[in-house]
């Protein structure tokens, strides 16, 4: 019995050592956010840490408590033989997670959650971000980490299980069981009224520390139990507080044409009711890159210019951090999720109200462009729901023209999309949307105009390039006179370097509506994100919008300036008092700018998330 447990004892104990050695390695690795850091922040990350490490050692010992128990009753020596095979599983699947969470934490800013199998429905697509060098780098980290918990294990905790009978079974039984409900203990999180959370080894001011403590372990399993019941997550309030809170963000939807008194913004900014309509989402574009909007006025020059031209929207923000989620945001009006993406869930996403059905229910004809894999995330799947009757995909190409991992890049889709107009039937209003590429990772690009000054930028100006060249085209056709095209991105880029992944700058980025059905140039500098394009654009064609509930018409005489965005569970909200940024998994302010107001933000940001959640719960 002693041998017993003696065995499941050293087995709970030699665990922690093998997770926490995670810590350092995750903060080595990411050197870059670690700079400035002490010993003593590294030994903060480690005891902190131990608190989820101490939870999934227990989950990790449980089946080998389960065998000790029913050898008490059937003895032998296969037993050594079944934990052999089961450490070596264990030290594959932990060493797995860990060596792609510490690769993807560069790109993502958050540790591993259940996203990641939403990107690996496609793995080609997935692995089109990473590039060859550090693919072997982990495949290397993989491998040693694996070698080294299953050694570990087997040479030291293997032999120490016995092969000899229990005399007591009955009284042998009833321990382990008494041991089982002691090792529930570290699995719950403790004894408190809490349960074990993310945010339990949260313990700093510096969000990259806090995010190191983490065990990516645990983070995979929360988020994946978080997945289906999203109407009973984030319950900040009660139903009347909610609604009454919802009720100071609310605007009357109404349709508004004319111009109102002291109103220098003009409502009607096309000279048409019926336009063709180019929507180009731009992978990753940062206002930080674009000198109209406050960035960088040397990467792109050509968006410089065009933006004199028609109506330039200076605080826009994105939603959201990622592709899947922006593109609903743009095309649906729907806030981006902090846990999930409804693109995941094609039977919620059909649901949703969109720009494309919206305009084909007034004789449109919706089409779909993009150089890359259209299975990738769904979609497909999504765009044919959303109203979209034609999609054209890397598959559409010759293999020669997909010279990027991500397929063809926005030289040959440009050129494809303006011989596409140029030969359309003018008689037939069109929606053409249009998602490039070539400035997501790796920014691998056939232009090198700004290598000088990084990968991110420079890829930011080939597509750039692409659109000049490609508008100063679209001018000399015909069709050019009724058309609107509007640029947006899909989300923003942490360029430059010193931007966090929760901060405003992360999120903030261009809008512009240009072409021959736009009135005059307008600069408009209202606080707006990129879900009230919609109910924007259809307001200008007088088309009902009441059906996006998440959508504001900008240049409605009410509009309440405010915007809202979200990163991997938390938010962002921003108006006219200033800025409040919240951390759902520590439950703390991550910005309080200025701190006066900040609670009455921070309550306008919860109640905009709960309701979302309880509006995805519904769908």
């Amino acid at each position: 019995m002693k041998k017993r447990i003696l065995f499941l004892l050293a087995l709970y104990f030699m665990w922690l050592p093998l997770l926490a050695i995670q810590k350092p390695v995750f903060m080595l690795y990411h050197h870059a956010l670690a700079s400035g850091c002490s010993l003593i922040d590294y030994l903060k990350v480690i005891t902190h840490g131990l608190l989820l490490d101490c939870t999934i050692a227990g989950y990790l010992t449980a089946l080998p408590l389960l065998m000790t128990l029913v050898s008490v009753w059937l003895p032998g020596s296969f037993y050594r033989k079944l934990l052999k095979g089961y450490f070596g599983i264990m030290a594959v699947s932990i060493a797995a997670i860990f060596s792609v969470d510490v690769a993807l934490y560069g790109y993502w800013g958050f540790r591993l959650d259940a996203t990641l199998f939403f990107y690996l429905q496609s793995p080609g697509d997935a692995m089109a971000s990473v590039p060859l060098g550090q693919f072997f780098a982990q495949l290397l980290m993989f491998a040693v980490y694996a070698f080294g918990i299953y050694w570990v294990l087997k040479r030291f905790i293997v032999p120490l299980f016995p092969e000899t009978q229990v005399r007591k079974r009955l009284g042998g039984s009833l321990i382990f069981i008494l041991l089982g409900g002691i090792l529930f203990i570290p699995i719950r999180g403790g004894v408190t009224t809490s349960t074990a959370n993310v945010g339990m080894v949260y313990f700093s001011k510096n969000q990259f520390l806090n995010h190191s403590a983490i065990n990516p372990c645990f983070s995979l399993i929360a988020s994946l139990s978080k997945q289906q019941d999203f109407a009973a997550q984030f319950n900040f309030f009660p139903e009347e507080e909610r609604e009454e809170i919802m009720g100071t963000l609310s605007t009357h939807s109404r349709m508004e044409c004319g111009n109102e008194e002291g109103d220098t913004i003009p409502q009607a900014l096309l000279n048409t009711s019926r336009p063709n309509i180019l929507i180009i989402l731009m992978e990753s574009f940062s206002a930080n890159a674009i000198g109209a909007v406050g960035g960088d006025s040397a990467i792109t020059p050509n968006l410089n210019r065009l933006s004199r031209e028609g109506v330039l929207f200076t605080n826009m923000y994105a939603n959201s951090f990622r592709t899947d989620r922006g593109i609903v945001s743009v095309l649906n009006g729907y806030l981006a999720q902090p846990t999930t993406s409804i693109m995941k869930y094609p039977a919620k996403s059909q649901t949703l109200p969109s720009i494309a059905k919206s305009l084909t229910n007034e004789g449109y004809v919706a089409d779909m462009l993009y150089g890359g894999d259209i299975n990738f995330t769904n979609m497909q799947s999504y765009f044919f729901s959303s109203g979209y009757s034609r999609i054209t995909a890397d598959r559409d190409f010759p293999l020669t023209s997909r010279l990027s991992k991500w397929g063809a890049n926005d030289d040959v889709t440009f050129r494809h999309l303006y011989e596409d107009i140029k030969n359309r039937d003018s008689q037939v209003p069109w929606l053409s949307t249009f998602l490039t590429l070539s400035s997501h990772e790796p920014f691998e690009v056939p232009y090198h105009r700004l290598d000088g000054m990084g990968l991110y930028p420079n890829s930011v100006a080939f597509t750039d390039s692409c659109i000049g060249n490609f508008i100063d085209k679209l001018k000399e056709l015909p069709a050019w006179k009724n058309t609107l095209v509007i640029f947006v991105s899909d989300h923003g880029y942490p360029y430059p370097k010193d931007v966090t992944g929760y901060e405003p700058r992360r999120y903030h980025i261009p809008m512009l509506w240009i072409g021959g059905a736009v009135k005059e140039p307008v600069v408009i500098d209202k606080y707006a994100n990129q879900t009230d394009l919609a109910a924007t654009l259809l307001n200008q064609l007088g088309i009902d919008h009441d059906a996006f509930t998440f959508s504001r018409n900008i240049l409605s005489s009410d509009y309440l300036e405010y915007a809202f965005y979200t990163y991997s569970n938390g938010f962002g909200f921003i108006d006219s008092t200033g800025i409040s940024v919240y951390d759902n998994e520590g439950n703390k302010p991550l910005i309080e700018t200025p701190r006066e107001g900040s609670d009455l933000r921070l309550r306008k940001g919860k109640a905009l998330l709960q309701t979302l959640y309880d509006d995805l719960g519904n769908r």
